[in-house]
């Protein structure tokens, strides 16, 4: 028998449906179930359960996948290159380097550890509200750098955390390995890491420390469900379709808290109603929105599930909640 965790069940299974669509290998598929279950064996044990064939399966005496050096330059412990981000197809992208925009790799203390993050602000000396940005299995990539110079176009101080920074940043790692890597920091050291990147973005004199808000996209946006039942200070969150909180946490949620659904993406999407009860049952300020016509990560514009009409509704939805609550 294996038994995962929520959030290894939760990136398992969309690896699965990945796969299962066509939009990632089956040595990628293989590859990344290993590295988060930590064997061949347990792997073909996790493979099985979503539904994969016997013959899908790795035996148990395949060895296990030998990490490879990262080829990325651009993601995690540094600023992302000039010019436009790889692959992206949004009107809403916002290159490094656009005018009016001061961005930098930061670093701040967490349990007695260095934490990096990448850092997009608005001119201007006033202080004015931020955002803290969590980014998806796939770690700090430029996509979701780009996403906190969208936020700091938008009048935000946005920090986008790297949570692998004790594993020497998510450019160091195999790509493969990141989702793993994750898994196997844990979610309370994440939502931890966070609560360390609240106070530093409250320490900023170009921060209102009473307007901290965060955002989240799949994996992120469960730990973005975490933080927001478990860092107080926060006045709004935004999760884009992530696993949902313990609901018995609930209670504790003092965010108003907006949620991001996809149609086409039952995994998720077919829990909300019981979210949306508990939020009801609890009195939390929430907005749960399911968008019509599409899948899971249609938000991101690097990736073949993107939708610009949607994505772009949900971007202008999330600007909207925090415009109301931040």
């Amino acid at each position: 028998m294996i038994q995962l965790g929520k959030f290894e069940t939760y990136l398992i299974e969309e690896f699965f449906d990945d796969y299962r669509a066509g939009d990632m290998t089956h040595r990628t598929f293989t590859r990344r179930v290993a590295f988060i279950t930590g064997s061949m064996a347990a792997a073909s044990a996790a493979m099985l359960l979503v539904g994969c064939t016997p013959e899908e399966v790795p035996r148990s005496s395949d060895p296990m996948p030998t990490p490879a050096p990262s080829s990325s330059s651009s993601a995690g412990n540094g600023t992302a290159a000039a010019g436009a981000v790889p692959g992206a197809r949004s009107p809403l992208s916002v290159p490094e380097g656009a005018a009016g925009l001061t961005t930098s790799t930061v670093a701040f203390p967490s349990n007695g550890t260095g934490i990096s993050g990448y850092l997009a602000r608005p001119g201007g000396g006033a202080a004015g509200p931020a955002v803290l940005v969590c980014h998806e299995n796939r770690g700090l990539t430029p996509h979701i750098q780009d996403v906190a110079r969208r936020f700091a176009i938008a009048g935000y101080s946005a920090l986008a955390v790297d949570l692998l920074s004790r594993e020497g940043g998510t450019a160091a790692l195999d790509a493969d390995a990141v989702p793993g890597a994750l898994t196997s920091a844990g979610a309370a050291r994440h939502v931890a890491d966070f609560a360390a990147a609240f106070d530093y973005l409250a320490a900023q004199d170009f921060v209102d420390s009473a307007r901290i808000a965060m955002n989240g996209y799949c994996f992120g946006g469960g730990i973005t469900w975490q933080a927001a039942a478990e860092l107080s200070g926060l006045k709004a969150t935004a999760a884009f379709y992530g696993p949902a909180p313990d609901l018995s946490k609930v209670p504790a949620i003092k965010a108003a808290v907006f949620g991001v659904y996809a149609e086409l993406d039952q995994r998720i999407t077919g829990a909300m109603p019981a979210l949306k009860d508990a939020l009801t049952a609890s009195n939390v300020t929430h907005q749960l929105t399911v968008y019509p016509g599409v899948d899971h990560a249609f938000h991101n514009d690097t990736s073949g599930r993107y939708n610009e009409a949607q994505a772009t509704a949900a971007w202008n939805d999330t600007l909207a909640w925090f415009k109301q609550h931040v």
